[in-house]
């Protein structure tokens, strides 16, 4: 790989996230006499040096390490891709990033990596997004789970336990959690924090003493709605053992994906922070609204809100002109969509209810509109006349869960 390839995090570096986010993964750029970085979409790259090249091979094999030099094959590591990796490690704060086709296959080669080390136990608190949920609850790749609260985390751990897993702000009810104290509890244990919904701009769980940050790229990371990915920003030991995984099960990032997730990082800080503000102010009428019953947002702040209206939440969606209800999030337009029907429709109802995902909890992820014209579509949305429940407005520091 060239000089902006995955692993290359300097410790000394000091520019602000907003600068890291514009330059990281494209400072070699220049001195090639480029601006935007390539799209490199071959698949299989050419050697005279057959011998080099199993000795190369010989070294990824033993400790998954990027292959020094020209790249290899595609399914070994991507330019492209790397620069995206590089870049997702400079904002996380970590040593390095490995990028996977989807959120879901990055967990898949977490969990791998922990099995194949004859640690398949996880604890895991609730609620995470309802595919995390089911992969773990169905022992999919061979783990048993141990679902508990952050408080009883010290005591599921066992001897073969691999990894703890939490998601803050939760997916879909923006519950947050104490990652540092959290990450006390785990003792030598793993902890993966899935930062999709905070992103760096709001919180670097590996500053808080998560091994490993989990992303669905899909959402804030890329931006737009146009890209599937997935991440781990990790130390390079593990980084390591994942791009071995990576490599054998072939779960590996389109370049044109990695490309357009590093654009994505260039207007992240920018994004993250205009939704947020339209988000709390939008909360903020929600929580004042007599329809509706109790709205969720997190202390942390972002650019999601969970809210239950007291009417039903299937005409709410049905209502929607200006939003578009649709799964996903993080996306320049506001989608919402109703948890318990499709993202957790998965988990097993009892256990859904049970971690505050109720059949009336509605998800907005809020985009880059102006606040007015989304409020106005909230409020044909929710329907009927103003103050046709009797109820007194909440503040919104009552309102938050």
């Amino acid at each position: 790989m060239d000089s902006a390839s995955n692993g290359a995090f300097d410790n000394t570096a000091s520019r602000a996230l907003a600068t890291e986010a514009v330059h990281a993964g494209r400072d070699d750029l220049a001195r090639q006499g480029l601006h935007t970085p390539p799209i490199d979409l071959s698949t299989t790259y050419p050697s005279y040096d057959s011998r080099a090249e199993a000795a190369r091979i010989d070294a990824f094999a033993a400790e998954g390490a990027d292959p020094v030099g020209p790249p290899v094959y595609g399914r070994l590591g991507n330019p492209t891709t790397a620069r995206f990796e590089t870049a997702l490690a400079r904002l996380e704060g970590t040593e390095s990033a490995v990028a996977f086709a989807s959120g879901m296959a990055a967990l898949s080669a977490v969990l791998l990596a922990r099995s194949a080390a004859g640690l398949r136990h996880v604890v895991a608190v609730r609620p995470l997004y309802g595919c995390s949920d089911h992969l773990l609850t169905a022992g999919l790749l061979g783990t048993e789970v141990t679902w508990t609260d952050p408080a009883g985390i010290a005591d599921a751990l066992r001897p073969d336990t691999g990894l703890v897993m939490v998601e803050s702000p939760a997916n879909p009810t923006l519950a947050e959690t104490d990652l540092r104290a959290v990450a006390h509890a785990c003792g030598s244990v793993p902890l993966l924090a899935d930062n999709t919904f905070a992103t760096p701009v709001l919180q670097r769980p590996a500053e808080l003493g998560a091994r490993l940050v989990l992303h669905s790229a899909t959402k804030y990371l890329g931006g737009h709605g146009d890209v599937l990915a997935g991440v781990v920003a990790c130390d390079e030991e593990f980084a390591g053992q994942l791009r071995r995984i990576r490599f054998a099960t072939g779960g590996v990032l389109h370049p044109l994906a990695g490309y357009l997730l590093l654009r994505g990082l260039a207007t992240l800080p920018v994004r993250v922070r205009a939704a947020s503000a339209t988000a709390a102010e939008l909360a903020r009428r929600l929580a004042a609204d007599p329809r509706v019953a109790r709205v969720r947002y997190p202390r942390l702040g972002g650019a999601m809100i969970a809210f239950e209206a007291h009417g039903d939440p299937h005409e709410v969606i049905s209502r929607v002109r200006l939003i578009t209800p649709a799964v996903s999030l993080g996306s320049v337009d506001t989608l919402i969509q109703h948890p318990a029907s499709i993202s957790h429709r998965i988990v097993d109802a009892e256990d859904r209810r049970g971690a505050g995902v109720s059949d009336r909890l509605l998800r907005l992820s809020v985009g880059l509109e102006d606040v007015d014209d989304l409020w106005a579509d909230l409020d044909g949305a929710l329907g009927g006349a103003r103050g046709a429940v009797a109820r007194k407005p909440v503040p919104l520091s009552e309102a938050v869960g």
